[in-house]
């Protein structure tokens, strides 16, 4: 079964394989803020300044992801954000998971035991305090 997957599943492969992703998904994230940055400027360029002598927090808003992709659809730029904020999240979780799967498939499983244990508790993280 090895020999079928030698060419993909070569651990330099899966390593390369993890870098680019790590790369583009930061790169990627970080395009994607900026652009929300830069619509950020042109929908609030005739704002007047703050008062900073007050502290006024933000309204609660995007903090679903469907709130998220809503926003995203109708331009909103602080919905962009939080989509390249997202992101950024998501690269990581992406790591674990295809080290999870370069372990499977090298059949090493105290290395497979531990990433699915580092895995189950960054998703019971994320998805454990959620409010239905």
């Amino acid at each position: 079964m090895k020999k079928i997957f030698s060419s993909f599943t070569a651990d330099q492969d899966i390593e390369k394989l993890i870098g680019y992703l790590l790369r583009y998904g930061v790169i990627t994230a970080s395009l994607i803020v900026f652009i929300g940055g830069i619509i950020y400027l042109h929908q609030y360029q005739h704002s007047s300044i703050p008062a900073y002598h007050t502290f006024v927090g933000e309204q609660a808003g995007f903090t679903t992801i469907s709130q998220i992709f809503s926003g995203v659809g109708t331009f909103n730029a602080k919905g962009i954000i939080q989509l390249g904020v997202l992101v950024l999240i998501a690269t990581p979780i992406l790591r674990i998971f295809f080290s999870l799967i370069g372990f499977i498939l090298e059949k090493d499983r105290l290395y497979i035991l531990i990433t699915f244990v580092v895995l189950s508790v960054m998703m019971f993280s994320i998805f454990g305090g959620l409010k239905v």
